[in-house]
């Protein structure tokens, strides 16, 4: 495993370590170790989310698709309600028709765990002054010794030598991280999805076990992770949230609570501005379920008599 793993201890230690000397120059060589460190951790978040916005989008398209297959999957169950493995057989078939997958939404967090096992490695190396990748030497020294709020970056909550203030420390960072865990899984299920019948609904299943599960996970393992760990995945939960905050807000899934929100603050702006749509003439006005924008009707030209 560490063979495997080898080439990712270099990458992270490297992005590490190249934020550190970036920082370097605005802190000074000299100082602010504590503040270099924990940033170059916050600087590996941004440069992980930022490769992983390709497969981000993957996942909305992903998960749209499945929500454009929900009367397909409503007339699936139905007509083999009583045959469960023919009911499977038969979503299988139409996700691969569609080129689709329910698990879509788990793909960013299933790429970051190497990342994760990586820098967990690299930070209990830190602690057990063992180098892995670039981290070696003077850094691995300087790296020992910086803080976040007075807690070592490589202690966990059950290290031998954890002090009674590392604890707090780390306790707060858990439940921040679990907090924001549940935080944006529930701002996707309560703005982000349609409405659908919760009856086995396999997408519906999956976003409650995502929901409830993970944070629970992240609580009860989370005493185990170094604080660089914790301030790493606090960080990109803070960046999914925002991401899908933005993505929910400017470009809703149709049928989504948001999409409607939308809807009406669009037809509400336009009735303020007068722009009203000409129901004689041409009907309603359209929005484009793809990208949630108004395509404003064509006016009829009239004949002159």
């Amino acid at each position: 495993m560490g063979t495997i793993l080898n080439p990712l201890y270099y990458a992270v230690s490297w992005v590490i370590v190249t934020f550190h000397s970036a920082f370097g120059l605005i802190f000074g060589k000299d100082g602010h170790e504590s503040i270099k460190w924990s940033l170059s951790i916050i600087g590996l978040v941004i440069v992980i989310r930022i490769i992983l916005i390709p497969l981000f989008v993957k996942q909305i398209k992903s998960q749209r698709a499945l929500t454009a297959l929900q009367p397909h999957m409503k007339e699936i169950q139905k007509k083999h309600k009583d045959d469960r493995q023919k009911q499977s057989e038969e979503m299988m078939k139409l996700y691969k028709e569609h080129k689709t997958n329910p698990l879509a939404s788990c793909f960013p967090i299933l790429a970051q765990a190497p990342i994760f096992f990586a820098l967990f490695t690299v930070l209990n190396g830190i602690a057990r002054n063992t180098s892995h990748g670039f981290l070696r030497g003077d850094l691995l020294l300087s790296a020992q010794s910086a803080k976040f709020f007075g807690a070592n970056l490589s202690s966990t909550f059950l290290s031998a030598d954890t002090n009674g203030h590392t604890k707090i420390v780390t306790v707060a960072l858990i439940v921040f991280m679990s907090a924001t865990t549940f935080t944006t899984q529930r701002q996707l299920m309560v703005k982000g999805m349609p409405k659908m019948d919760s009856s086995n609904n396999m997408m519906l299943q999956q976003q409650k076990i995502m929901l409830y599960v993970f944070p629970v996970i992240f609580a009860v393992s989370g005493v185990n992770f170094p604080v660089g760990v914790l301030i790493y995945w606090s960080t990109t939960n803070l960046w999914t949230f925002g991401q899908q905050f933005y993505v929910i807000k400017r470009n809703p899934t149709p049928g989504s609570p948001a999409y409607e929100e939308l809807l009406k603050k669009r037809a509400l702006k336009d009735k303020e501005s007068g722009v009203l749509p000409e129901v004689e003439e041409t009907g309603t006005t359209q929005i484009d379920p793809n990208i949630g924008q108004r395509q404003q009707p064509s006016k009829k030209k009239k004949k002159k008599k």
